[in-house]
């Protein structure tokens, strides 16, 4: 049975970031190559579903080497792009926290490719927050097809 997407996202305004890249950078420290967030255009009312994307340019430091004639964007970042995203839903939540660290990484499936010139799109449930941990359940997509799944778990360093 083919899985199915953490949330409806087919009333989303694409053409209006919520949070653009000043405001991302404003809450998560992450930069130059590694900032893997270009926009969050989507937040639930309570705060627990969001959707970001990240465009998957051609001169990236990975093109070249992997694979070299097929670049394919390695999956630990799409990992990292929605531990990004999962950062800043915790981050904004937490008072006198400045940086969300991984704690682990769960049930990890990869399920397409994704390119340069693709757009990865982002969906994350947030299904606990605790003083000391988050859990986020995660998804990403290219032309609404699901490219990876994954549970986060993050704690503030």
């Amino acid at each position: 049975m083919a899985p199915t997407l953490l949330f409806d996202i087919s009333g989303i305004d694409w053409s209006k970031d919520l949070y653009d890249t000043a405001a991302i950078e404003a809450v998560n420290p992450h930069r130059g190559a590694m900032r893997l967030l270009d926009g969050i255009v989507y937040e639930s009312d309570d705060k627990v579903d969001y959707v970001a994307y990240y465009d998957i340019g051609e001169d990236e430091f990975w093109v070249e080497g992997h694979i070299p004639g097929r670049p394919i964007f390695p999956g630990v970042l799409m990992i990292e792009a929605a531990a990004q995203l999962s950062s800043f839903i915790t981050l904004q939540k937490m008072t006198g926290e400045s940086f969300m660290g991984f704690a682990g990484v769960d049930a990890v499936k990869f399920r397409g490719q994704v390119k340069p010139g693709d757009r990865l799109v982002i969906l994350i449930h947030e299904t606990e927050h605790r003083r000391r941990r988050c859990t986020c359940l995660a998804q990403g997509l290219v032309d609404g097809n699901l490219v990876f799944e994954a549970t986060i778990k993050g704690m503030p360093m």
